[in-house]
């Protein structure tokens, strides 16, 4: 993975206050006295030795403090967010929200937020309420970033360079979930509503094309990609079942089992290296081995309102923030799949959906507050 520009100059140079430009930050806390045990359940993490010599206790997880960035262009919270991307390449952290029809590009060096806009939007009714639906997804690919559009089922292409909106290809149904694959150089996109995977051609990548459809026996949440064995995993949320694609043949090749419950699965990653598949249920984290048909090998508790997750394989960091829980878990997963909370944070009511940049920092959409949470934290 890149090397990207050092948090320490985010907090120096995160200027002050105007519609484009974030807070100052301030420094990450000092350290702070020994937590409680790992939320790590007891099947995934031993309990903590005694003391050794001198009486000393192993120290707990780090407890990280978050420093909130408001979004540009939000003057009526809450903002409608869902997916963010981190682009290592650039190290930008990108924002769709869809209440202002814009991608709202966070600059880690600087801690400045830059606009991409002209996204369309539409009001629609969900669950008896009106909701301006607009840009929702990214995923960062070869010089592009691909952005979903709910409100016009349409995925976009943007000059990640330049920051500028390109061209947009409109599907037969609405998008969810953007994935780019790049060894066969196409972006997956999850469209629910019609149970299947719509695969694009991104060999052109600033001209999309249509190129193939997989369907799934239920509605796809979530993705990951392990583009070293050639897959592509995402979820079925109504029927409880972890689906592995093959992302050359576009065939469906296993079905797993993560028994996440009523509620279903959501988001999940892939850990490239050791071939487990985390997948996240609402209130905890199922680690799957890969090699032995999906079967479950751990369990992290997370607390309540997991949604997605985002896995740092530099690091072996599993990153997973609990809306309802309000709080934001950090694990570090071993070569047989056991997981170690490692740090814990408060968030805020409704954050979730985070990402981590290829230092150990994280982020997570704040949509209550109309804000990106930045837990700066240095890895153990």
């Amino acid at each position: 993975m890149r090397a990207e520009p050092s948090f320490a100059l985010f907090v120096l140079a995160a200027c002050a206050g105007n519609s484009e430009t974030a807070p100052p930050l301030t420094a990450p806390p000092p350290p702070v006295a020994a937590a409680p045990p790992s939320s790590a359940t007891a099947e995934a993490a031993p309990a903590p030795p005694d003391a050794g010599p001198g009486g000393v206790a192993p120290a707990g997880p780090a407890q990280l403090t978050s420093k909130s960035l408001p979004l540009p262009g939000v003057t009526n919270p809450p903002a409608s967010m869902d997916y963010l991307a981190y682009d290592p390449a650039h190290g930008r952290v990108w924002v769709p929200v869809a209440n202002t029809g814009s991608v709202d590009v966070l600059d880690i060096a600087s801690g400045s937020f830059t606009r991409v806009d002209r996204f369309k939007t539409e009001e629609r009714e969900v669950r008896g309420k009106k909701r301006l639906m607009g840009p929702s997804a990214a995923a960062v690919g070869d010089g592009f970033v691909y952005v979903g559009n709910r409100a016009t089922s349409e995925v976009c292409a943007v000059d990640a360079n330049k920051l500028k909106l390109g061209k947009c290809l409109k599907l037969k149904t609405p998008t969810d979930g953007v994935a780019y694959v790049a060894s066969t150089k196409e972006v997956w996109v999850t469209t629910p509503r019609d149970q299947s995977l719509t695969v694009l051609d991104a060999s052109k990548p600033d001209a999309l094309k249509p190129k193939a459809v997989v369907k799934t026996d239920g509605s796809p949440e979530g993705y990951a990609v392990d583009d070293s064995r050639g897959l592509f995993f995402t979820n079925l949320e109504d029927k409880d079942r972890t689906v592995v694609v093959d992302s050359k043949t576009h065939q469906v090749k296993a079905t797993w089992k993560p028994e996440c419950g009523a509620d279903g699965p959501r988001g999940i990653a892939a850990d490239v290296a050791s071939g487990f598949v985390f997948v996240a249920c609402t209130d905890h984290v199922v680690v799957l081995d890969g090699a032995h048909e999906g079967t479950a090998v751990a369990k992290l508790d997370t607390g309540a309102g997991v949604d997605n997750i985002d896995w740092l394989e530099s690091r072996r960091l599993l990153y997973a923030g609990a809306a309802k829980a309000a709080k934001l878990t950090v694990a570090r997963i071993d070569d047989k799949g056991q997981p170690t909370v490692v740090a814990t944070g408060a968030s805020a009511d409704g954050a979730r959906n985070g990402v981590a940049d290829s230092s150990g920092n994280a982020y997570l959409a704040d949509p209550q507050h109309a804000g990106v949470l930045v837990f700066p934290f240095t890895p153990p």
